[in-house]
């Protein structure tokens, strides 16, 4: 390539050119190599820069850009990061950038990646090659903008759920309904029977049909396997996920709109040997309004609780299995502590629910967004109540011992078997005792029972081992807890199961909870370093801990369960 000196040189020995002959002139000459010159060097050392980055180069103004490729971003989204998309094959997205490095366009290539489910490969390009690309454009046809979701009025969830009150019922109006109204159908019966997850499961005798109802899955309805493939179809495309995809698991999400509330689908489907097993989970912004008095807290506990709550820092924990109602219970306090006045930000695997007034924040791990990543910008953001979804190792957990005891209320979850259990598990952890005693204020422990239908109750007669052992329990429950005891005026009852319930004799559910306050005598103990589950078990109840068996057993003497089902889920 000449140099500039060069080409100055050989251009002062031309004899000048008239203006008036239209024969460019010596200067007009230069001007148009001076430019030449420019790009050409501008483009060597875009193709040196791509090179050093291991990135591949392209020349959009020689590529054939394809509009299925151009329309994945928006142009106003295009000029903004200074990139575009050049090629879509399905499988494969290919992205030219200014800029590759830029944060902001590996966001895009990553959100790119998701929504089509492919992959990304990102080139450097010029700014002149993106000009040009960004042309193009003004040639796509106009398009009309998609809402994603399935639009369901009320008038026609209203027919549906007149429609479908039992489950024979829903099976009766599958069999008629189309292709499409199959699935208008299935979520409008999981409303109406107040459902958490539909289960749709391909089978070699035919596709079944589940509804999760007070946490139990129950058989709804079950269709022909020549269904199938409509049926997948359909789902996939409401959802956002590829039809071509059979072999490998897949998540999605699509919303339901009405017009008094607005329903987010979670959609997961994952290969089976006859086809795939889909699950969609109902999230109903509705379900988090709830007040922490109406959550079962007997009267004793939620003063407790209230207090701790009350407290300006310090952490608290909710433990219990997966789908106890720990996550209701959190939300539950983030409400009565939602003020103007403070400022509360969550880290949430993913966020189910959005709240008003609240900063939530989702983690992403393919983003290396971990919870204690994610922990430590949250404290620079000085926020007065945090919640984390879950603490699970020891990096999230001293990074939220260490904001408890500087100033911030911390709500978290734990996975123990009882509250009991929280302590040895946090030391499991590697936490170190003399910063755990004084960061934890209490550790709620709860699991979640079905409430006896209260319009087919009755009353029924313990066998005497049932009662002598449920009196036993009773009489266990200390006398400084604030319970009081009276089994003379007790009315245990059952369901004897009707239409409404579908049989099964409950309907709703309620939460059963044992509150473990870390008193001086606690924290003493966790300091010691050795720390039993049992030894704190039994100094919490000689402290007044109402155990979760005897919290449920006093709400079955009040006739809000059944015996069998607390025995059922709370076991000591």
């Amino acid at each position: 390539m000449p140099s500039i000196e060069d080409l100055l040189k050989a251009d002062a020995k031309k004899a000048p050119i008239s203006a008036t002959s239209g024969t460019p002139s010596t200067t007009e000459r230069f001007d148009e190599k001076m430019a030449s010159i420019h790009i050409s060097e501008k483009e060597h050392s875009t193709k040196s820069q791509a090179e050093t980055a291991h990135l591949g180069y392209v020349d959009l103004a020689s590529f054939a850009i394809s509009p299925e490729a151009l329309t994945l971003i928006p142009e106003n989204q295009a000029r903004t990061l200074s990139a575009v998309a050049f090629l879509f094959l399905g499988s494969e997205i290919r992205l030219g950038a200014v800029d590759p490095a830029d944060p902001a366009v590996v966001e895009l290539a990553y959100q790119l990646g998701e929504r089509n489910q492919a992959k990304v490969i990102i080139y450097q390009i010029t700014a002149q090659s993106l000009e040009k690309a960004l042309l193009l454009y003004a040639a796509l046809p106009q398009i009309k903008p998609v809402v994603k979701g399935v639009r369901i009025t009320d008038e026609e969830l209203d027919r549906y759920r007149a429609l479908t009150k039992n489950f024979p019922a829903v099976q009766k109006l599958l069999l008629t309904a189309s292709t499409t109204d199959v699935v208008t159908v299935i979520i409008s019966a999981a409303l109406e029977l107040d459902s958490s997850d539909i289960h749709i499961e391909a089978e070699e005798a035919g596709i079944k049909f589940r509804l999760r109802v007070d946490g139990f899955l129950q058989d709804a309805a079950t269709l022909p396997p020549e269904a199938w493939k409509k049926i997948i179809s359909r789902i996939k495309l409401i959802a956002g996920l590829k039809l071509n995809i059979t072999d490998r698991p897949q998540d999605g999400r699509f919303t339901i709109f009405l017009k008094s509330e607005k329903i987010d689908v979670r959609t997961s489907t994952l290969p089976t040997a006859y086809g795939e097993s889909v699950v969609l989970r109902l999230l109903r912004s509705g379900a988090i309004k709830i007040d922490l008095e109406v959550l079962g807290l007997r009267q004793p506990v939620f003063e407790k609780l209230r207090k701790e709550i009350g407290k300006p820092h310090g952490m608290i924990v909710a433990t219990g299995p997966t789908g106890s109602g720990k996550t209701t219970t959190l939300y539950a306090i983030l409400l009565r502590l939602n003020k103007k006045e403070s400022k509360i930000i969550t880290l949430e695997d993913p966020i189910e629910y959005k709240v008003e007034g609240i900063n939530q924040s989702q983690i992403d791990h393919t983003k290396d967004y971990t919870f204690a990543k994610g922990l430590r910008s949250v404290l620079r953001q000085d926020p007065d109540i945090v919640m984390v979804g879950e603490i699970r190792d020891l990096e999230t957990a001293e990074i939220a011992i260490q904001a408890a005891l500087t100033g911030h209320l911390m709500l978290s979850t734990v996975h123990t078997n009882d509250a009991a259990g929280a302590l040895p598990r946090f030391l499991s952890m590697g936490v170190k005792p003399f910063l755990l005693a004084p960061a934890l204020n209490a550790i709620l422990g709860q699991r979640l029972l079905r409430k006896v239908h209260q319009a087919c109750k009755e009353n029924v007669t313990l066998e005497a081992d049932v009662l002598a052992r449920v009196k036993k329990i009773l009489s266990e429950i200390p006398s400084n807890s604030g319970e009081t005891v009276n089994l003379e005026q007790a009315t245990f009852v059952r369901g004897k199961g009707c239409d409404v319930c579908n049989h099964t004799g409950f309907k709703g559910r309620v939460g059963i909870y044992e509150l473990l306050l870390i008193t001086p005598d606690v924290e003493q103990v966790v300091l010691a370093g050795s720390v039993s589950e049992y030894q704190l078990r039994d100094l919490a109840k000689a402290q007044g801990m109402v155990t979760m068996l005897q919290d449920g057993l006093l709400k079955a003497a009040e006739g809000l369960t059944s015996v069998e089902e607390v025995l059922r889920v709370a076991q000591e």
